[in-house]
């Protein structure tokens, strides 16, 4: 069982823009059966977490297209806002980042635990020694601003890298504070 930070990121670290955009995202063309696929990587996961800002967008983006809520894994959005969940198996919280991931561990019953976004929480999860990989798409864009990828400074190791349509797909293990 691992705990991993698996997204997508601009050449240069920026995860959306800086009016939480993804438009840069769903212009790449990239193979659904290619290197580090979000298919293979999604069916060892038990769990999930994500901060309020991505939760946010899913929701907005899921009224826009029409779309249903589209895990089926227990999900926990960290927030300190009072938000409505729009599927089955969310559960909100401002609770400690160590006593969640216990939590989230257990329900994910030996699967993986995803850390989808964004980065401030997924770095946080880092400093309680509790993320073990980033998995990262990068796109040939540069945004020059907006929502860092990994907003502090760490150290991370390269285990694996590859090409997936337009995206270098690189795999990192999380070292430890630089």
């Amino acid at each position: 069982m691992k705990t991993t930070f698996y997204t997508a990121t601009t050449l240069d670290g920026f995860i959306a823009d800086e009016h939480d955009s993804l438009e840069w995202l769903f212009v790449q063309p990239q193979d659904e059966g290619g290197a580090m696929n979000y298919d293979d990587f999604i069916k060892d996961v038990g769990a999930m977490a994500m901060g309020a800002t991505t939760y946010q967008w899913l929701v907005d983006h899921l009224a826009t297209s029409g779309e249903k809520w589209m895990y089926e894994i227990p999900c926990w959005v960290f927030t300190h806002r009072d938000l409505e969940p729009i599927g089955e198996g969310i559960t909100f919280t401002s609770a400690p980042v160590p006593e969640v991931h216990a939590a989230m561990t257990e329900a994910a019953g030996g699967k993986d635990v995803w850390m989808v976004g964004g980065g401030d929480l997924a770095a946080q999860f880092a400093e309680h020694g509790l993320l073990d990989e980033l998995v990262l798409s990068i796109a040939p864009v540069t945004l020059g601003a907006g929502r860092p990828l990994f907003p502090r400074p760490w150290n991370l190791e390269l285990k694996e890298f590859d090409r997936n349509g337009a995206f270098l797909c690189a795999r990192y293990a999380v070292s430890g504070p630089r």
